[in-house]
């Protein structure tokens, strides 16, 4: 139990390595997010130290695991300047968002909406840990949300 928050911390230690070094340290657009991540393989581990591998589909989905558990129905998709992931069917979907950071070789995974430190990865050229094999088959439907929009105040839309 005690060689995962070790290598949580070497991660981190070379990520600031790196990051002190002539290397900027760049936000990514999801643009530039989907160019590198689709048809490759994100891996690292998260803030707790426990790995993930996933193998980025064209047609959305993300084979590989998460802290060790096989993903079965998950999904991958960009906006404008993150990555999202979503787990299950609409009732019960669970979406994660995140920004990208580029370090030289190495991404940090922030929370889009706290900017907190999810995990860090490198990209590995396509699916060299053959995660396609190892997948049961499934659809992503693109949907991140089915929640109808905010309402427009009606002061708001009088302007």
């Amino acid at each position: 139990m005690k060689a995962w928050p070790i290598a949580a911390r070497f991660m981190l230690l070379a990520f600031c390595a790196c990051a002190t070094s002539a290397t900027a340290v760049e936000r990514l657009t999801g643009q530039e997010i989907r160019q590198l991540f689709e048809g490759n393989t994100v891996a690292g581990r998260y803030n707790n130290g426990l790995p993930f591998s996933e193998y980025h589909h064209q047609d959305g989905r993300a084979t590989g695991h998460n802290r060790h558990v096989t993903n079965t129905d998950a999904c991958w998709t960009t906006t404008d300047d993150a990555v999202c992931y979503y787990y299950g069917p609409h009732e019960t979907r669970r979406t994660y968002c995140f920004a990208v950071e580029r370090s030289g070789t190495l991404y940090v995974l922030k929370t889009y909406r706290t900017g907190r430190i999810n995990g860090i990865a490198t990209i590995q050229p396509g699916d060299p840990e053959k995660h396609s094999d190892k997948a049961p088959s499934w659809h992503c439907d693109g949907l991140i949300s089915n929640a109808p929009p905010p309402a427009m105040s009606p002061r708001v839309a009088s302007r």
